[in-house]
């Protein structure tokens, strides 16, 4: 939506009311040029410098129910959130998704602290201030990155970078000397608070490392890092390649242990199959030897009908003589 601005200004720096009077011709229509929100994902997000907002339109003070309201239409509302970002992790993201989707169209500039003001305010980093950079830049809901972020929001900052709100967590941020130094732009109604991710955050991940230095140690050293560049002495690095060596041989011994027992269930499965398997071939064979040489088996049938002398129906009522004959013998033995 064009505005219309004077070329003048007060004393105090502040642009005249368009009520004041101006000459003919001395009005000039002026459109918001401010950067849109990010629409693709092809690259990282823009640093501040790279593309600060040169947008010569004034931007009128909003409130948030009005910013909700989607207004203004022609331009972005720009949202800040800063931060030390170390280690960025999903409590990270999730704070600048919350402030990217506040309102229905957000341009969201993330400020990140440098090294030597965290270090002096806060306390060390693990990672420096250029992968701090790189690591807001490259989330998917940054619109642009503030290097060099001041620890303490001044008027001169918010309206250089002309910020509508502020956003972070609503529990007082105590530092520099201030019980909470958002106290001055919640006072200016330009604070709009986020939630923090509970079970994550910066310090929780540091604390694991020192729980358990012991087991990264050893693990870096497997990886083939030094003892030098992993800052372990020469007892330690001896202890620890001793104990990756110990533990080297228990999975040996679990890893045999465990064929050990696939081998004998096998064994047992092709037992147990075997023994069915005998049985089954022993009932098979008992029965056919019953069939066979039981009391009624066949084999006796055909021996009773293949033995010469064997008493049968048949062979008592023959006889080698005929009818009414006798051997001599057999006479004899009459007489």
């Amino acid at each position: 939506m064009p505005v219309l601005a004077g070329g003048a200004e007060s004393e105090a720096g502040i642009p005249k009311a368009p009520s004041d009077e101006r000459r003919p011709g001395a009005m000039e229509e002026l459109e918001h040029t401010c950067p849109q929100p990010r629409l693709t994902l092809t690259a990282p997000a823009p640093f501040a410098d790279e593309t600060s907002c040169q947008c010569r339109a004034p931007h009128e003070k909003l409130t948030i129910a009005q910013a909700r309201l989607g207004t203004p239409v022609d331009r972005p509302v720009r949202v800040y959130a800063d931060g030390i970002f170390d280690l960025f992790h999903s409590g990270h993201a999730r704070a600048l998704m919350q402030a990217k989707t506040l309102f229905p169209n957000s341009y969201l500039l993330v400020g990140v602290c440098s090294d030597d003001l965290t270090h002096k305010f806060k306390g060390f980093t693990v990672m420096n201030e250029t992968e701090r950079y790189e690591a807001l830049r490259h989330c998917r809901y940054v619109d642009e990155v503030i290097r060099d972020a001041p620890w303490t929001l001044t008027p001169e900052f918010l309206e250089k970078h002309k910020i509508d709100f502020v956003a972070h967590d609503d529990i007082p941020y105590s530092s520099a000397g201030s019980d909470d130094v958002y106290k001055h732009i919640k006072e200016a109604g330009m604070f709009v608070p986020t939630q923090r991710t509970e079970g994550i955050s910066t310090s929780d991940i540091i604390t694991r490392i020192v729980r358990d230095y012991d087991v990264y140690a050893r693990r870096n050293l497997q990886r083939g890092y030094t003892a030098k560049e992993l800052n372990v002495s020469f007892i330690n690095e001896k202890k620890y390649r001793f104990q990756n060596q110990v533990d080297k041989m228990k999975e040996k011994v679990k890893n045999v242990e465990e064929k050990s027992k696939e081998f004998v269930n096998k064994v047992e499965e092709k037992s147990h199959d075997l023994i069915q398997k005998w049985e089954e071939k022993s009932r098979e064979f008992i029965g056919n030897f019953l069939e066979l040489f039981g009391p009624d088996g066949a084999l006796l049938s055909i021996t009773y009908e293949l033995t010469p002398g064997t008493p049968s129906n048949a062979e008592s009522s023959y006889s080698p003589f005929p009818r009414g004959e006798m051997s001599h013998s057999d006479s004899e033995y009459s007489a």
